[in-house]
């Protein structure tokens, strides 16, 4: 017992050591060519949205998914084709309920949107068929109808259980935008070194969740190639939504109401737990991305699936990530990789056109 007390006791005193990757989770990487407001790359305004949303359904559920369809059913220019949920954030019932709640809300106030499609609630064995989900059969049908540019907002079950075997319907995704991947060596670290909440400022450390709730399927839908943007933590970090943004939304009612007050709990644990004064809206940015891409500064890049060796090097600890970097870096135990475009920041002005669009005050978006 005196044994597990004196390691704790030495794995908190490590924390208040000054180590500045032990502050921020970011170690050095070979860098990017990163390209302010692009490259940019042709995308589908039809647009098929996956979604594990679990907004308000504890204190540790991000609203971001439901903040993305906010963004997207408020936007010119973006013809919803599909929506269908996910397992992930909550389980499936959660997701779907919660889905099903917000798109009531918008179509109360006016949107057209499609009916809700149920998708997967665990991960598919890619190996053993199954009967596929009412999501998959309508993803399918979506894509015989013309090219969707498909907005994946967590794992990416529902895509690669759609895509499989079908490379007729492959062809048609004009892009992928997936919430997911890193640099390696990096870990989710949201303090950052400046917070004030548990461990000694550190606050929690997030996983690359969307990847990690299916790491095959992810790497099953990198080896098909198909045109695809990570809008990642990376570009997430540098935005906060406060309280202030949240009484602008309360303010307006309606479903813009509805999903401020399903964000209480997940900003009071960013300013409680990690100690920050807003929190990073993952989801959101990927959904404003296929809006006006050029608010993101992205990277063309290559991803691969593989177990992290920075990691392993320092912490012991490498289960397979979604990594991105040069073709010179692919590890030669890669399971799967193709090129992609990398999105790591943001233009100055991204806060401002978020909280315009999601009041529904944000002008056309420009070319």
């Amino acid at each position: 017992m005196a044994t597990v007390g004196t390691v704790v006791l030495l794995a908190v005193l490590a924390l208040a050591l000054p180590i500045p990757a032990w502050r921020t989770g970011e170690l050095p990487a070979p860098p990017l060519p990163v390209v302010e407001g692009g490259p940019l790359v042709p995308m589908a305004g039809r647009v098929w949205i996956d979604t594990d949303a679990a907004c308000g359904h504890d204190r540790r559920a991000d609203p971001d998914d439901c903040l993305a369809l906010l963004l997207l059913a408020r936007s010119p220019g973006i013809e919803i084709a599909g929506i269908s949920t996910v397992f992930g954030n909550a389980p499936l019932d959660v997701a779907d309920r919660t889905t099903r709640d917000l798109v009531a809300r918008l179509e109360a106030a006016g949107a057209d949107l499609p009916a809700v499609q149920r998708g997967s609630g665990e991960p598919l064995d890619g190996s053993t068929p199954k009967p596929p989900e009412p999501a998959h059969a309508a993803l399918r049908r979506a894509l015989e109808e013309g090219p969707l540019t498909v907005l994946a907002l967590g794992s990416l079950t529902n895509v690669e259980a759609a895509l499989r075997g079908r490379t007729d319907l492959q062809a048609r995704v004009s892009r992928l935008v997936a919430v997911m991947g890193r640099r390696p060596g990096h870990i989710f670290h949201p303090a950052e070194g400046a917070g004030d909440g548990i461990l000694l400022g550190h606050g929690p450390v997030f996983r690359d969740f969307n990847f990690a709730m299916d790491p095959p399927a992810a790497a099953r839908v990198l080896a098909i190639r198909l045109p695809m943007t990570l809008v990642p933590y990376d570009a997430a970090r540098e935005i906060d939504l406060d309280g202030g943004d949240f009484l602008a939304l309360e303010g307006q009612g309606g479903a813009a109401a509805w999903v401020a007050g399903r964000a209480r709990g997940w900003l009071a644990h960013w300013q409680d737990e990690i100690g920050r004064p807003g929190f990073y809206p993952f989801d959101l940015l990927a959904g404003a991305y296929l809006v006006e891409p050029r608010l993101l500064d992205c990277a063309e890049a290559l991803a691969w699936v593989a177990p992290d060796d920075v990691l392993w090097n320092l912490w012991f600890h490498d289960p397979p990530a979604l990594l991105v970097g040069l073709p010179e870096n692919l590890p030669g135990e890669a399971r799967a990789s193709a090129p992609v475009v990398y999105c790591a920041g943001t233009d100055a002005r991204t806060h401002r056109r978020l909280m315009d669009g999601l009041l529904g005050s944000a002008p056309p978006a420009g070319p």
